[in-house]
């Protein structure tokens, strides 16, 4: 109790020291948080893809960036609203690649939007949506195999991107677990910027 009263006043007071420990604190919490979120799925994870995902990394980035402009938000059930999915920044035009060996079993549109899918085995697929397919269905891919270009889509125009989806069997999935770890933004003073 007596630790608690010194380590509140040194916070009020804005003791560079006093941070250190609260920082720790919402460090470990969120950690904890993130890594047991990473894995959700619609429904909860089923425990294939828990599985999977402790294998790690195995995906590489569909596009040249490692940056993710919106991340993966679980809806409450199967029918709710959330994004099953990242979307990754890219260019109109660049290259999309696949992001693990699979078999294609859709390259076409869907709603006006470019679409390809690739079946990585054991019921575990990816999406790449807003790619114009350079593949067909039934084409056989090596990771980082181009699949198509990068279109307008599911992202506006002034900020397109490439939305990657998974899913195991018929359950959408964060495909976050599955990639090396997203870069991280700069962020700059406003002073320092040189645009």
């Amino acid at each position: 109790m007596q630790f608690r009263r010194r380590l509140s006043r040194l916070v009020r007071r804005g003791h560079p020291v006093a941070w250190f420990p609260v920082l720790l604190l919402v460090l470990a919490v969120h950690g904890v948080i993130s890594s047991a979120g990473a894995r959700s799925s619609v429904s909860g994870s089923p425990p294939e893809a828990s599985a999977r995902g402790s294998e790690g990394e195995r995906w590489v980035w569909p596009t040249g960036s490692r940056v993710v402009s919106r991340p993966w938000e679980a809806p409450a059930d199967d029918y709710a609203a959330g994004h099953r999915g990242l979307d990754v920044p890219a260019v109109i035009g660049a290259v999309a690649v696949a992001v693990d060996d699979g078999t294609v079993t859709f390259a076409g549109v869907v709603a006006g939007r470019g679409v390809v899918t690739i079946d990585h085995g054991g019921g575990l697929r990816s999406t790449l949506d807003s790619v114009e397919p350079t593949v067909a269905k039934g084409d056989t891919v090596a990771q980082g195999d181009a699949v198509g270009r990068v279109t307008i889509g599911h992202c506006p125009a002034s900020d397109p991107c490439v939305h990657l989806g998974a899913r195991i069997d018929e359950r959408y999935v964060d495909p976050t677990p599955y990639l090396p770890a997203a870069a991280w933004p700069v962020l700059l003073p406003e002073d320092a910027w040189t645009g």
